[in-house]
């Protein structure tokens, strides 16, 4: 059993795709320092402790595991928080990083799966929006994740050192057996939001702006199954132990789901109405993100097979089972 090193592996994503490393017959190694992830989602492997940026801490964790490959999730991720504190992102997403990358080099290791984002795109210019799309982040957080890809551009370029960059758009849902799902402190995502509203635990869902060039003037985003996130991670791993070199996939559905129409997803889900409170555009929210996955079906292998209402469901569940444990 080829044993990997999940950097952020207690975290939504990361947690999800340490399920699915397992089940492929992989043996993931968590490193986290649990500022954004929960030990309790921790269940396919050992849980080593740790900051990324602790050059010690993690050529510790290398000489004992001897991982053949890096899967890195490990970053700062709300968009707002990037923009009232830049410097912590560039802190922990780009120094971080870099310090990751060479613990790996120093351990003999040349594989790395990054966790990427549609947010280095900044505004569509053309959609769906393919990897030859222009990157032009429009918050700090983006930009931390662009430097990143450049980065491991030129390691791959000048030093041999192989990655996969997979750019999400909209991640959602959970595992359907209900041993992990989507859990934020504070929660700031859509669909966890809708649900708290139909679990009776916030008053209402607000829709920030409905006079977008949209079909019924909300803003349009592109939710993929986070497992479906997950069997790309596995494939993109394969890729590059198999000797392949550095590429970059966008990870999406191809297909775009309104705001009002989540809230009817949601609502077909819970079986329950959403009180909904209309409020401006947020500043930097593009009204379209959608996905063309074309490159990562033709090169990895990879089709999304879980729609909106399998999401939906599966968020459903796992956040009632939380709130009937009293979590």
């Amino acid at each position: 059993m080829q044993t990997v090193l999940v950097a952020g592996g207690a975290g939504y994503v990361g947690s999800h795709t340490c399920l699915a490393l397992a089940a492929a017959g992989f043996k993931p190694v968590v490193f986290d320092d649990l500022s954004n992830g929960h030990s309790e989602h921790v269940q396919w492997g050992p849980l080593e402790m740790g900051d990324i940026r602790d050059k010690a801490r993690l050529d510790a964790v290398f000489a004992v595991h001897k991982p053949v490959a890096v899967l890195h999730f490990a970053a700062r991720i709300e968009v707002g928080e990037s923009v009232r504190d830049p410097g912590a992102f560039f802190d922990n997403n780009v120094a971080g990083t870099i310090n990751l990358i060479e613990a790996a080099r120093r351990a003999g290791v040349e594989a790395m799966v990054f966790s990427s984002t549609c947010a280095t795109f900044g505004d569509p210019v053309k959609l769906p929006m393919d990897e030859s799309h222009p990157q032009a982040p429009l918050n700090p957080y983006g930009r931390t994740k662009l430097m990143v890809e450049q980065a491991l551009a030129d390691y791959g370029r000048y030093v041999g050192f192989r990655s996969t960059v997979l750019r999400y758009f909209n991640a959602a849902g959970a595992d359907p057996e209900g041993r992990i799902g989507e859990w934020h402190e504070p929660e700031t995502h859509a669909i966890p939001l809708a649900i708290q509203v139909a679990l009776g635990q916030r008053s209402h869902f607000t829709i920030f702006g409905d006079d977008y060039d949209t079909r019924d003037g909300t803003a349009v985003r592109d939710y993929v199954h986070v497992l479906d996130l997950a069997d790309a991670h596995v494939a993109a791993l394969r890729r590059l132990l198999g000797g392949a070199q550095s590429a970059s996939y966008n990870l999406g559905t191809g297909h775009g789901t309104t705001v009002k129409e989540l809230i009817a997803g949601v609502e077909r889900a819970t079986g329950r109405p959403l009180p909904v409170q209309m409020a401006a555009r947020r500043p930097g929210d593009a009204p379209i993100l959608v996905g063309d996955n074309a490159k990562a079906r033709a090169e990895l292998g990879w089709t999304p097979s879980r729609d909106l209402d399998v999401i939906l469901g599966s968020a459903w569940r796992w956040h009632q089972a939380q709130a009937d444990a009293g979590r």
